[in-house]
C-alpha cells in the first residue's frame, strides 16, 4: 500500500564550539565575517526546516559542546529549536562525541518538539501529519565509540519508511545488515555517501561550514524526498560563507602559463567562479621539478606577501592560508659542479640520495645538546619512509640558504 509523501533535512557536525582553522594570522578586514561563519551555516541549516514543505529535521550528531561554545552558542541553537517547535517541525537529534548528552545542563532543558536520542539504547518515535503517521525515525546517541554500532538498531520491522540516524564510522556490508531506507549518518566533516547500503541511500552530509583545508570543498546540508512510494531523492544544499581550497600546482603547469603568478591568478579566478561568491581560504602545494623551476617561483615569502595583497582584499576575498613549495628532484648540473660550498653541499646530497639516507646519523648533532632522551631519539631514528622527504626538504633549506636566499620551505597564513 502506498504511503504518503514527505521531505526531511538530514544535517549534523555544526561544532558550534569551533572556529575556522589553518590560519595563524586572521585577515582584520575578516575576522568579523570568520567569528561568526559557524553560526550562520548552523542558522542557515535550521531555518530551512522553517519552510512550509520540511515535516522534520534530523541531525546526526557533534552539534555543540555546551563546555566550549558557552552560553552564546548554546542559546542560539536553543532559539532556532524554538522556532521549528513554533512551526510544529520535529526534530530528532543522535549526539555524538562533542555533543553527549551528559554535558547538555539540566537547567537548560530542550523544547518538547526536539527529540535527543538516548545513549543506552534505540528510539523509534513515528512521524505524524494530520494525525497520519508518516515514516518512523530510528535513533541512539553514540555510547563514546567512534564506530556506529549496527547490532543496537535491531527494531522491529514495519512497513512504514525508516530513517535510521546515528554517529560513528561505519561500511556497507554493517548498513546493509540492518536493512533500513535511509541512514542518516554523522561524524565526517566532508559529504560522503555509501553506495548501495539502503535503499533509500546512506549518507555522511557532513559540516554545514568547513573548518580546515582537509576539509576543502562545498559544505551544506541535504534535504531528502520521499515519494508516496517510497522512492528517495537526496538533494545536497550549500551554505557555508568561507570556502577552503587546495591546490596542487606541477611545473608543467607553471611552465604551460609563462610563470607561476599568471597560474595562481588563473586557478584563482577559477575558484571565484565556481565558489558562487564566497569567501576562499587557499592552500597551494606547488611540486617543481628541478633547481630552474625553483628559481622561477623565487622567495616563497614574497609570493605569500603577493598572493595575499592581489587578491585578499577583494570582495569576495580569496585570501592565501598556506603555501607550500615542494624540493624539486633534481638542481642544475652546473650548481652541482661548482667548486664551491654550494658544489660541495649538493654532491653530499647527492650521494645520500643515492643510498636513499640510510646512512644518515643525526645522534652526534643531539648529543651536544641539554635534550630529552625521547627527543634525542625521536631525532636520530626518522623512520625509513620519511628519510627521503627529510633529506630533500634539508637540501631545499641548504641551497636556499648557501645562495643567499630565504629558505622556500613552508609558508603559513
Amino acid at each position: 500500500m502506498p504511503g504518503e509523501s514527505f521531505r526531511f533535512i538530514h544535517a549534523g557536525d555544526f561544532h558550534l564550539e569551533a572556529p575556522l582553522g589553518d590560519l595563524d594570522t586572521l585577515p582584520p578586514h575578516l575576522r568579523d565575517a570568520m567569528a561568526t561563519a559557524p553560526r550562520r551555516a548552523a542558522e542557515t541549516v535550521l531555518q530551512a526546516g522553517l519552510a512550509d514543505n520540511i515535516d522534520f529535521v534530523v541531525l546526526s550528531g557533534d552539534l555543540i559542546s555546551p563546555p566550549s561554545a558557552g552560553p552564546h552558542g548554546m542559546s542560539m541553537l536553543l532559539d532556532l529549536f524554538d522556532q521549528l517547535h513554533a512551526k510544529k517541525t520535529p526534530v530528532f537529534w543522535a549526539a555524538g562525541l562533542a555533543d553527549d548528552p551528559q554535558r547538555w545542563p539540566e537547567s537548560v532543558p530542550l523544547p518538547p518538539n526536539v527529540t535527543l536520542f538516548p545513549k543506552d539504547r534505540t528510539a523509534s518515535v513515528p512521524v505524524e501529519r494530520a494525525g497520519r503517521t508518516i515514516c518512523r525515525v530510528v535513533g541512539r546517541s553514540t555510547d563514546g565509540r567512534s564506530t556506529l554500532h549496527i547490532p543496537s538498531y535491531d527494531v522491529e520491522p514495519t512497513d512504514e519508511y525508516t530513517v535510521a540516524v546515528g554517529y560513528g564510522e561505519t561500511n556497507h556490508d554493517s548498513l546493509a545488515e540492518a536493512r533500513f531506507d535511509y541512514w542518516a549518518l554523522g561524524g565526517r566533516h566532508n559529504r560522503s555517501e555509501i553506495e548501495g547500503a539502503a535503499a533509500g541511500g546512506a549518507l555522511y552530509c557532513g559540516s554545514p561550514q568547513g573548518r580546515c583545508l582537509k576539509e576543502s570543498g562545498p559544505h551544506g546540508y541535504s534535504t531528502v524526498d520521499v515519494d508516496a512510494d517510497g522512492t528517495t531523492r537526496i538533494h545536497e544544499i550549500e551554505c557555508d560563507s568561507f570556502r577552503y581550497c587546495q591546490v596542487e600546482i606541477n611545473a608543467a603547469e607553471i611552465a604551460a602559463v609563462g610563470g607561476i603568478r599568471n597560474l595562481l591568478g588563473e586557478r584563482i579566478g577559477r575558484l571565484q567562479h565556481e565558489s558562487g561568491g564566497r569567501h576562499l581560504l587557499i592552500g597551494w602545494d606547488i611540486s617543481i621539478s628541478s633547481g630552474e623551476t625553483l628559481q622561477s617561483i623565487g622567495d616563497a615569502e614574497e609570493l605569500l606577501g603577493w598572493l595575499r595583497r592581489e587578491y585578499g582584499h577583494g570582495a569576495p576575498a580569496a585570501w592565501t592560508a598556506e603555501l607550500v613549495v615542494r624540493p624539486p628532484n633534481q638542481y642544475p648540473q652546473q650548481w652541482e659542479e661548482e667548486d664551491t660550498i654550494l658544489g660541495d653541499f649538493l654532491r653530499a646530497s647527492k650521494k645520500h640520495r643515492s643510498s636513499e639516507g640510510r646512512d644518515l646519523n643525526l645522534l652526534p648533532f643531539t648529543e651536544e645538546q641539554q635534550l630529552a632522551t625521547t627527543t634525542a631519539s625521536l631525532l636520530a631514528e626518522i623512520r625509513s619512509s620519511s628519510r627521503m622527504e627529510v633529506l630533500d626538504q634539508a637540501t631545499l633549506l641548504g641551497v636556499e640558504l648557501l645562495r643567499g636566499g630565504k629558505p622556500n620551505v613552508v609558508q603559513k597564513s
